[in-house]
């Protein structure tokens, strides 16, 4: 009884003697700087100005949080397929990045409480005839590599049994596509859909219908193990609902009306 008691205060002695070991959270506060993974061909979300500026949903969410930190914004432009690999390379500290909290991601980046929610819209090179988002069954449809998107439109050629499915590595390149002729139809956020459209950027398309995918809740991502990172972005996002700045940047970048909600019922509070 004796040795296991000396036993156990060496081990609670040891233990109180270890020093503190610092985390991303601490890294980025210290470093004085937050590098931010951001999408530059997504907009509203995220876009380059006339100056080639990144401005967008996303390059905002990034300054708020880097001044909530008391740090510096960084913007590291990428493209969808390069978020995560940016994370685990150390290229960046976090993606704002229009993520979406898919479990198969979940095993390889942490993230955090949803911060957006899309729903997806059908978009249509003018020339094809289309009315509806069944329409696309047997035609050539293309998304960006790896979304959600994508992997839905993969699906549903599958499911069809015709037709024909293009991945590609941007979504510049998806709306060029579609454009020249190249693609039918894609999927697209609505938000990105109609910017687009109105852009002009990208003559001889429309928007044909929505497409019926469960809606697309994205969130911050960083290491898996950064917990303490993890919370304290998952308290921001909390903070940027109750101080209206998320309905203020959805105004500035989106338009009028209500932004999504980002609860679920019974599972997110």
């Amino acid at each position: 009884m004796k040795t296991s008691f000396l036993a156990v205060g060496v081990l609670a002695a040891a233990t109180v003697a270890m020093p503190a070991q610092a985390d991303k959270l601490d890294d980025i506060i210290a470093s004085g700087t937050l590098r931010c993974a951001v999408v530059l061909d997504f907009p509203p979300m995220g876009s380059r100005d006339a100056d080639n500026n990144p401005i967008g949903f996303d390059v905002d969410y990034c300054n708020d949080l880097a001044a909530a930190l008391g740090v510096t914004a960084e913007i590291v432009e990428t493209t969808f397929p390069e978020r995560i690999p940016s994370l685990m390379s150390g290229r960046v500290d976090v993606a704002v990045a229009s993520t979406s909290d898919t479990l198969e991601r979940a095993k390889t980046v942490g993230f955090t409480i949803p911060y957006y929610s899309f729903e997806n819209a059908v978009v249509a090179n003018e020339k094809v005839e289309m009315a509806t988002w069944e329409d696309m069954k047997g035609k050539t449809v293309g998304a960006t590599a790896g979304t959600y998107e994508a992997i839905w439109l993969e699906g549903k050629v599958k499911e069809w049994g015709e037709g024909e499915f293009r991945p590609y590595q941007t979504q510049a390149d998806v709306f060029l596509a579609l454009s020249q002729g190249q693609l039918d139809a894609t999927v697209a956020t609505v938000e990105v859909s109609e910017a687009n459209v109105k852009s002009g950027n990208f003559p001889g398309i429309k928007i044909v219908d929505k497409a019926p995918m469960v809606p697309d809740y994205v969130a911050l991502i960083t290491l898996r193990e950064e917990y303490g990172l993890i919370n304290y972005m998952n308290l921001f996002i909390n903070q940027q609902v109750r101080t209206g700045r998320y309905a203020e940047l959805y105004k500035k970048w989106v338009g009028e009306g209500e932004p999504a909600n980002l609860t679920i019922p019974g599972v997110y509070r």
